[in-house]
């Protein structure tokens, strides 16, 4: 394999749920050793479970009743449930994972070891934990000047809310997404829940610490970022934000339809439960899509005839829509109307994108062999370099997978220390029976 843009910079972190697994992931693809940085006594909620594959592993860890769950003999494997995640192995992809309880002065010293031979700090915790473990850039400047710290909480590191406690649908919410996704004939309680500033957030933060290494060598000098994640979820509602604030109009839900769009809709299909997306915005597209219906009589009356006409008349030409596609299958559809310079696409399921020939031709899912979960597809990167061949090197970490590694050959912990940091609980595969989730305070 070609040498990867990122090999040689290492990346330590502690990062829950999914904003800062995301970005590491980003980095970790292309080539930068990324450590994850774990404890045995406390797991983060959302973290490394839950999923389908471990109920009552969830279960568990919510109600705290953990370890009773487990001693209950709970598994199909092998007494890890938290290794089988669907969320965080979906993101764990070529990275490693490490144990070591910061609360206390042994594993806090060897974290400081860790960091002094890294290139990258990265945490999405609230500033409370960062706070408690005394994990200011101020102090991990004093080990390594050098290094680059991206912080990115929910709100920031400042200001009225920057202490609050959030995961995605607060921060969708709080950035207006809630408020304008939906439908105008239902109030936003009927409204899914949106991790969006998660995804929105990871992509951000691995582009930033890519400025940050430019910075960097240019400079010589490390860098402290600061980044709320719901400031890089706004941006991306900013027509909405614009609209307001030029015209004076507040944007509510409008379900499938798009403000921009003479036509926009997501119509029923031939089967069950099978739907397609379509856009027509020029009267050339809207030629393209009466050609291929055959341009029936209903589509030559004046409410149609232009762009203006047929966006006040959306609610009828939905239902002429929906008559046609309901005879059709929706891929049937999609290619009917490509063929024609129309935007259409089916509303895929899971199996659908599994077995799309387009996504098969492109190699973007891969086969991925984990020692605990089996071999399965896994979606793959998410860009081609053409000078850089690239794939999944390695699968998601188990906890603690990479101890040895991480304690021996980056930190330099003689044979002794590590059998004495195994024994005060700082190194193992298993979390302790009495797991704390939401207790995370230095001794």
């Amino acid at each position: 394999m070609a040498k990867l843009p990122l090999e040689g910079v290492r990346v330590a972190s502690i990062t829950p749920v999914w904003a800062g697994p995301f970005a590491e992931m980003l980095l970790a693809d292309w080539g930068a050793e990324v450590i994850r940085v774990e404890s045995l006594q406390y797991c983060p909620l959302g973290t490394r479970g839950p999923g389908p594959r471990q109920p009552k592993f969830a279960i568990g860890i919510v109600t705290g009743h953990y370890s009773a769950y487990l001693k209950e003999g709970y598994d199909d494997v092998n007494g890890r449930p938290w290794n089988r995640s669907c969320m965080f192995n979906q993101h764990g992809r070529n990275k490693l994972c490490c144990t070591m309880d910061l609360r206390r002065p042994r594993g806090r010293e060897v974290f400081r070891r860790l960091i002094e031979v890294s290139d990258i700090f990265l945490e999405n915790n609230m500033p409370q934990v960062t706070e408690s473990l005394d994990l200011s850039y101020e102090i991990l400047q004093e080990w390594n000047p050098k290094i680059i710290m991206l912080s990115m909480p929910a709100f920031g590191r400042s200001g009225p809310k920057s202490h609050n406690r959030t995961i995605g649908p607060q921060l969708d919410s709080y950035a207006g997404g809630t408020y304008v996704r939906g439908y105008p004939d239902r109030d936003v309680s009927s409204n899914s829940v949106v991790f969006h500033a998660d995804e929105a957030a990871g992509m951000t933060a691995a582009f930033v610490m890519m400025m940050a290494l430019h910075k960097r060598t240019r400079t010589g000098k490390g860098t402290f970022i600061d980044m709320a994640q719901v400031e890089t979820a706004i941006p991306q509602l900013g027509e909405i934000v614009m609209d307001y604030t030029m015209n004076g109009r507040v944007q509510g839900a409008r379900g499938n339809r798009d403000a921009c769009g003479a036509v926009q809709g997501c119509y029923r299909c031939l089967g069950d439960d099978k739907w397609v997306s379509i856009t027509i915005r020029t009267d050339e597209e809207w030629e393209g899509f009466c050609r291929a219906l055959g341009n029936p009589k209903w589509t030559r009356g004046e409410k149609f005839s232009g762009t203006l006409h047929r966006w006040r008349n959306h609610d009828e030409l939905d239902r002429h829509i929906q008559d046609w596609t309901s005879q059709h299958g929706h891929f049937e559809v999609m290619y009917i109307l490509q063929e024609q310079g129309v935007a259409a696409g089916p509303v895929e399921h899971p199996d659908d994108a599994y077995n799309d020939p387009q996504m098969e031709a492109r190699g973007f899912f891969e086969e991925i062999t984990h020692p605990e979960c089996g071999t399965h597809l896994y979606p793959g990167l998410a860009w081609k370099m053409d000078r850089t061949p690239n794939r999944v090197r390695r699968p998601p970490p188990r906890l603690g997978e990479d101890n040895e590694y991480v304690y021996k050959q980056v930190i330099g912990v003689s044979d002794e220390e590590y059998a004495e940091l195994e024994r005060e609980g700082h190194i193992g595969m298993d979390f302790v029976p009495d797991l704390q989730i939401a207790k995370y305070k230095p001794e």
